[in-house]
């Protein structure tokens, strides 16, 4: 690696570290925050909510990556404007779109770090948090999960716990559902099986079931059940997704098609991350070319806040396009590949008047 190639590099990384470390302080500060105000009314110790916001604070980092590497990106190339190194770069015959391509470069493969180590880290230490904090919830009676072998949940009513299996969903109907009701010291009272059961409230409508009690064997065209869940807390049940690892999530994709269960969200969230290293890039170039302008102009306060203001549009318009596929209102791959699309479509304009400047 060449003497120029190093000095870009070393100066890149310095500057994402140091936009990394105000970022992170910021979201620690006010994770704190947050966590303080979780445990007002609770008797713990100080350290409690300083130790949950700081395994929770990287997951929340990941969706500000973006915004990190675009003001990092203006931070880097105002440092080089201000030792005037561009313009010995340029006098030496190294053009602005060389330094952008080999910045690009580098960028890709941190990106492609920061999806693979960095969000595993991040997952791990979400699905720890989740873990901690659930200790101070009123839902650690409550269960649900999906496995190869269907959903499953356990809950409890009126001092009995329920074990509930279903095979699939379909709209707001689970399909042939096993349940095992216990007493206060998991002696079990009944089974009961139904072909489907209608979710739309916690009073769950069974049909065509069998009860089996007593070594006895009922069977009933309906029957009703009061449960803590109803269709619409279900479907929201699985909506922490960033507690798992991109392997995880390719797995329980698979158990929600397997149960017939929606995988909008799941897909949603695999296509976000891998698509990440590909907007870090692009961001990358954009903070370039308005670094590029603002340098010409030497206004470092109206190239940051452009930066910013572009950020915050940016993202709420991602979040939109987002919403917008969660609902089924618009095809998720059109949803997150049209941020994408845009951005090359502006750097591809305004990189040819890089070199200009």
């Amino acid at each position: 690696m060449t003497i120029y190639k190093k000095f870009l590099f070393i100066n890149y990384i310095k500057s994402l570290f140091l936009i990394f470390l105000i970022f992170f302080s910021l979201v620690f500060i006010l994770s704190i925050i947050t966590e303080l105000d979780f445990f007002k009314d609770s008797n713990v110790n100080v350290v409690t909510p300083i130790y949950l916001a700081l395994i929770n604070t990287p997951t929340l980092m990941f969706d500000l990556f973006p915004f990190i590497f675009l003001i990092c990106t203006m931070h880097f190339f105002f440092s080089l404007k201000e030792n005037d190194e561009i313009k010995t770069f340029k006098y030496f015959g190294l053009q602005n779109t060389e330094i952008i391509k080999l910045i690009s470069k580098l960028t890709l493969f941190i990106g492609f770090l920061v999806i693979t180590l960095y969000y595993s880290a991040s997952s791990n230490l979400k699905n720890v948090y989740l873990i901690a904090k659930s200790k101070y919830t009123n839902d650690d009676k409550y269960l649900a999960v999906i496995t190869k072998n269907g959903l499953w949940i356990k809950d409890v009513v009126n001092d009995k716990t329920l074990m509930i299996n279903s095979a699939g969903i379909e709209e707001n109907f689970l399909l042939d559902t096993f349940i095992t009701e216990f007493d206060n010291n998991f002696n079990i009272i009944r089974n009961i099986k139904s072909s489907k059961i209608d979710i739309t409230n916690k009073n769950w409508q069974l049909f065509d079931l069998t009860v089996f009690k007593d070594n006895n064997e009922t069977i009933l065209k309906n029957g009703l059940i009061k449960t803590n869940y109803d269709y619409e807390i279900i479907q929201n049940l699985f909506s922490n997704l960033s507690s798992l690892s991109l392997l995880e999530l390719f797995e329980m994709r698979k158990n929600y098609l397997k149960l017939n269960y929606s995988i909008v969200d799941i897909d949603i969230h695999i296509i976000k991350i891998i698509v990440s290293p590909l907007i870090f890039v692009l961001i990358m170039i954009f903070g370039s070319i308005l670094s590029f302008y603002f340098l010409e102009k030497n206004n470092k306060f109206y190239s940051f806040s452009f930066g910013l203001i572009f950020s915050v549009i940016f993202y709420y318009i991602t979040v939109f396009l987002t919403t917008m596929a969660s609902t089924e209102k618009l095809n998720v791959f059109v949803s997150l590949i049209s941020p994408v699309l845009f951005l090359i479509i502006i750097n591809s304009y305004y990189l040819l008047y890089v070199n200009k400047k």
